[in-house]
């Protein structure tokens, strides 16, 4: 009686294994580093790079212990082995990027600062702590429990929603849509153009005015609301068209909205981990990214304004006044002339996929559309196959350059602006629907971040940056050990009361308490959820819910020992609680899945530290505590039970 089959065994000792091994990367410190990659993501970094880095690294290096006595006293050899010594522990290349790992932080972030200063633009670096897993672990995607901003670190960004180039955007289409209109119904227009945000059209006669004051009135409710203010001025034939608090409201949810929406795909695509993403007040968001220590190369990340857009280029009957001269991205000394009127934007895509074209083997991007812009780009195509469509890549970019500022210090002054070149310039062999392919898209690394810009989606209005905030490794360093005490003090207290009060039984709940936190540590890792303070809270209520169950257990075992022997009592002490602790558990499981669907940030991270910490309690309370009593009392003649 009271004996699990060799199945059994099997089952809970590879459980356990998995658990073990994956929670093993944890016990590894981490080691203060800087990544290097060069700005342009076309490129890829190399042995010039790598060595270009040291080199500068070296000298950094030498002006600082060059005035060391020990320094002074050595021999050449000596001096070259205490300079790279000094300079950084290891450099090498990694996935297109340079890794470099140094002894401590404060060395790291002064090696940032150099480099930085050194290479401006032309790279980008990140700090990050680097983990000392071994490699045997990474082989099979073993890693340490990601950390949450409050406890690891990271960026806080403030961005605020440049609703006045929203505005002007949709007021350069909207003046588009209605040249287009006046010119397929014949009325006549002077001069239309964009002043104060507002519509200007001036018309040729009486009747113009007329017909076109009807379908500004007609289009006006189009929303469900008053679209536009028009101001009639009946004695120039002059009408002017502005947005109503109605449309300006609608402007900025869709703008904030989009952006959100973009802001979130982006982060998850980028591959950082439990990012914050939240709108604030009217036309602000708040972006949080837990791990990245470094604000410029957070706002690589989510920064990156690429966009596209799609223009006819423009014939000898285009008027210069709408007609703009861009440059070729992949050649900056050719230029073409595209039409002012913006067919589509990125942000009619809804799909993209970098590929390679089957007749010529370059890089292209096939690109999905959704209705309504699939509809736009037929009818402006469908009455020029032969000519050529093209397509303008938009991205804003940032100036580095090193100034001396009033203090006398050598800092890095950063200026944004906006760069718009063409990246395909085809003929048009066919009408175009929803589907269809850009070419001329330069490498494929650059075909896939395009594409990865596009799948995203694209920002529906710039941004800027309000506010940027560093989270220091002390805060985190603090809450990790507030944490780990709280974690410590709780798991010895509940050990000390199991092995005095349920004496053998209580020892074994105590090894299924440890258990279990090895198995959440190792799911945790599993999963790649990242670990925040909450979560750490969501493992203390664990400890006690593992404990609660076993107690159910002992409490029921104690209760049949009244009326049976011992290998009985035990048997149904372990059947009949089952049936209470899965209940219990059950319904807390899908409380805390609730909490995560719906919940944010913080909320998340509890409720995923309690969802793992319920199911490994109920495997090691049902599973692990009985295999451990079997293995003891199991089989054997016993006379009396002490529990």
């Amino acid at each position: 009686m009271n004996k699990f089959s060799i199945y059994q065994y099997l089952t809970i000792l590879v459980v356990l294994v998995i658990g073990f091994v994956y929670a093993l990367p944890n016990l590894y410190p981490t080691q203060p580093s800087i990544q290097v990659a060069y700005t342009d993501s076309g490129k890829s970094a190399d042995q010039e790079l790598l060595t270009e880095l040291k080199d500068i690294l070296f000298k950094f290096s030498e002006d600082n212990i060059q005035n060391d006595s020990a320094y002074v006293e050595a021999n050449e050899e000596t001096k070259i082995k205490m300079v790279q010594e000094n300079a950084y522990d290891e450099i090498f290349l990694r996935d297109n990027k340079i890794v470099i790992k140094f002894n401590d932080v404060d060395t790291q972030l002064s090696s940032k600062t150099v480099l930085q200063n050194n290479l401006l633009d032309e790279v980008v670096i990140a700090l990050f702590l680097e983990p000392s897993t071994p490699k045997w672990l990474k082989n099979i995607g073993a890693d340490p429990v990601k950390l949450g901003l409050d406890l690891s670190g990271g960026v806080h960004f403030l961005l605020e929603v440049d609703i006045d180039t929203a505005q002007q955007g949709r007021l350069e289409q909207l003046l588009d849509s209605y040249r287009n209109t006046f010119r397929e119904e014949k009325i006549k227009v002077n001069s239309s153009s964009i002043k104060d945000l507002a519509l200007y059209f001036e018309f040729a006669n009486k009747d113009s005015y007329n017909k076109a004051l009807k379908k500004y009135r007609e289009d006006s409710p189009a929303l469900g609301g008053v679209q536009y203010i028009i101001t009639e001025r009946p004695s120039s034939n002059v009408l002017i068209l502005k947005y109503s608090d109605f449309a300006l409201r609608e402007i900025r949810d869709y703008a904030v909205g989009q952006n959100l929406t973009t802001l979130k795909n982006r982060t998850n695509e980028l591959g950082v981990s439990e990012p914050i993403v939240q709108r604030q007040g009217a036309n602000r968001i708040v972006v949080e990214l837990p791990g990245v220590q470094d604000p410029t190369a957070a706002k690589k990340i989510i920064g990156k304004t690429a966009n596209l857009e799609f223009r006819l280029e423009a014939n000898s009957r285009t008027s210069p006044l709408r007609k703009e001269q861009f440059n070729f991205k992949e050649n900056e000394f050719q230029t073409a002339y595209l039409e002012k009127a913006v067919i589509i934007t990125g942000d009619r895509v809804t799909k993209a996929n970098a590929d390679f074209d089957t007749e010529t083997g370059l890089p292209i991007v096939l690109i999905s559309l959704d209705m309504q812009g699939g509809k736009a780009i037929q009818k402006a195509t469908s009455g020029n196959v032969g000519r050529r469509l093209g397509v303008l890549f938009i991205e804003q970019k940032a100036k580095s350059e090193l100034v001396i500022n009033d203090l006398g210090e050598s800092v890095i002054e950063q200026t944004t602006y906006i760069e718009k070149n063409i990246i395909s310039l085809a003929t048009l062999q066919a009408v175009l629907g929803t589907r269809f392919q850009i070419t001329g898209v330069g490498s494929s690394a650059d075909a896939r971040e395009l594409a990865l810009l596009l799948r995203a989606g694209a920002l529906a209005a710039p941004m800027k940056f309000v506010e940027e905030r560093t989270v220091g490794p002390s805060l985190g360093k603090d809450s990790v050990e507030r944490g780990m005490k709280s974690i410590l003090i709780g798991f010895c207290l509940v050990i000390l009361f199991m092995a005095l009060y349920y004496r053998v039984f209580g020892l074994v709940a105590n090894i299924s308490l440890i258990i279990n936190l090895i198995l959440i540590t190792g799911i945790m890792s599993i999963l790649g959820a990242s670990l925040t303070l909450p979560g750490m809270a969501g493992i203390v209520l664990t400890v006690g819910m593992a404990v609660d169950a076993n107690v159910l257990i002992f409490s029921r075992i104690r209760e049949e020992l009244k009326n049976k022997d011992p290998q009985r009592a035990i048997r149904d002490g372990f059947s009949r609680a089952f049936i209470t602790i899965f209940d219990a558990n059950v319904t807390t499981l899908i409380t805390a899945l609730i909490l995560y669907f719906i919940g944010t940030g913080p909320v998340k991270g509890f409720a995923i530290t309690l969802s793992v910490g319920i199911i490994t309690s109920m495997f090691t309370a049902i599973m692990c505590t009985r295999a451990m009593v079997n293995l003891i009392y199991g089989n054997k003649n016993i006379k009396a039970l002490k529990i």
